[in-house]
């Protein structure tokens, strides 16, 4: 008899929207995790293709300064390189087109390495945007009001609001992924809550999405 078919578990939101925590607890039930954003920093790691790529680019704007800089390649700095990008959706595209097919080769690989595995969690902040549904069995999203986004993605990264505003802006709202997603995970509640909705979408598997509650 031919093994049941992987369950690949596309997680997804907007940024700041609770992604991370989700994917914490799935992971602590033994699903294999792999994170578009670990992908993409180690793209951009120093000595790597892609950070010589956005050096040439950008130059010393975005080079580390200190004693990080006297390395054969000095490191970037990631906060110079997102004020850069954010405010130019040029400069945005053109970062995207050099990450995102390298993070779609390391996914590649270890969908490869994990094919024995019955079920899969790829965390890909922008699944939709890349177009990466076809990785995935059922999509999740995780979801949240925009202002508490807003809020969560200021005291996270620190930004002011503006910043996180741009930040924002350079993805798909949340009221637009909403009815593409298999299912809906609503964060605007604690982490407990949260939590018991992760574990009835673990075991309802491809249950269709909930409608999500208005805005409070």
């Amino acid at each position: 008899m031919a093994p049941p078919p992987q369950r690949r578990i596309g997680l997804t939101g907007g940024i700041a929207s609770g992604k991370s925590t989700v994917g914490r607890v799935l992971a602590a039930r033994g699903l294999p995790v792999l994170d578009a954003d670990v992908y993409a920093r180690e793209a951009l790691a120093p000595g790597s293709a892609g950070a010589r790529a956005v050096l040439e680019r950008y130059g010393e704007r975005v080079a580390l300064a200190g004693a990080e800089a006297s390395e054969p390649q000095p490191g970037l700095d990631r906060a110079a390189l997102g004020r850069i990008v954010f405010a130019d959706a040029g400069e945005l595209r053109w970062l995207e087109q050099l990450v995102h097919p390298l993070v779609r080769q390391r996914f590649a690989a270890e969908l490869e390495r994990l094919g024995e595995a019955p079920a899969v969690v790829l965390m890909i902040p922008l699944l939709f945007e890349a177009g990466l549904e076809g990785l995935c069995s059922e999509i999740w999203l995780v979801d949240c009001d925009e202002a508490q986004q807003l809020q969560r993605l200021m005291g996270r990264d620190r930004l002011g609001e503006a910043d996180a505003r741009a930040r924002l802006a350079a993805q798909w709202p949340l009221a637009r992924k909403r009815a593409l997603a298999t299912r809906v995970l609503d964060n605007r509640g604690g982490p407990e809550a949260l939590a018991s909705q992760v574990e009835g979408a673990l075991r309802d598997g491809a249950a269709p999405a909930a409608p999500s509650p208005p805005p409070v």
